[in-house]
């Protein structure tokens, strides 16, 4: 009861994601991995599933909107919060002891469709957002945060994203050697913070605009490695503009440094996800 109860529940909320048929979608795929980090699994987004609970996986990300829209015979979603390019090859220790196997070992010569979305913590998601948090509220009228990255004469940041994509690039190989058949989607970042010069607590303008700058860079990235793979790229900043975390609360599909809604700070929250399914649902319309 309680399985179908979900499922129901799933499938409604997927309708009122994409309205339209999702007839156009779902045509060929019978098996659907989700592959990913934080900003797929849904971290703190209830409700947390088990499998491992320390993966921060929701029953509402993405992939599961997605999945009730187009109804495979098979879905496994293996994404998990604090993931780099690494685990898709090897295992990753999660908080609770547990261990997600390596992500790529979820994908069969049968497997249709694979989303995927990773890059941030291969450039030090975690300690970008702490490092600026710390040190933007020192100087509120400046970018203290731009200038601890840019102290070498270089933007460290940039330098990062540049280094990441042999990574990414050796990972969408990887899939296709697990998955020939199967219609790749790398995921791009929503927008996090606004670069139009407005700032949220704790961040000050400057700081939230060089931060802004720095997904839009990494996004680039991987849309250029998607394109070189022969991949598809699905663009989730574009058309949330407006909708980030220094938007107020019922506006924002991003949390900021203290979330509102159930959700991880600076991560999606359900109306994140929802948009980003939105957008996968949409590529896959158009083929």
């Amino acid at each position: 009861m309680g399985q179908r109860l979900l499922t129901v529940c799933l499938t409604v909320v997927a309708l009122a994601v994409s309205p339209s048929s999702v007839s156009q979608a779902a045509d060929g795929v019978g098996e659907y991995v989700a592959l990913g980090d934080s900003y797929t699994s849904g971290s703190f987004i209830p409700v947390q599933l088990d499998r491992p609970l320390g993966c921060e996986r929701s029953d509402r990300n993405y992939p599961s909107l997605v999945v009730a829209a187009l109804r495979p015979a098979v879905f496994r979603d293996v994404s998990c919060g604090g993931a780099t390019t690494g685990n898709l090859t090897q295992p990753q220790r999660v908080r609770g002891d547990g261990v997600n196997p390596p992500q790529l070992e979820a994908l069969t010569a049968r497997t249709d469709l694979i989303t995927l979305g990773i890059g941030a913590n291969d450039i030090g998601f975690a300690d970008i957002v702490g490092s600026c948090t710390t040190r933007s509220v020192t100087r509120p009228l400046g970018a203290a945060c731009r200038d601890y990255y840019h102290r070498g004469g270089g933007d460290e940041l940039g330098a990062r994203v540049d280094s990441a994509a042999p990574r990414v690039a050796a990972a969408l190989r990887a899939v296709r050697d697990r998955a020939p058949k199967a219609k790749v989607l790398v995921i791009g970042y929503p927008a996090i913070v606004s670069d139009a010069g407005l700032g949220c607590l704790p961040l000050s303008p400057g700081d939230a605009g060089y931060l802004s700058r720095t997904f839009g860079r990494l996004n680039a990235m991987l849309a250029e490695q998607a394109r070189e793979a022969g991949v598809g790229f699905v663009d989730t900043a574009s058309g949330s503009a407006g909708h980030d975390a220094c938007q107020p609360p019922g506006v924002r599909w991003v949390e900021g440094a203290v979330a509102t809604t159930p959700a991880a700070p600076w991560h999606p929250n359900a109306a994140g996800m929802r948009h980003v399914a939105e957008r996968v649902l949409s590529a896959l319309r158009a083929g």
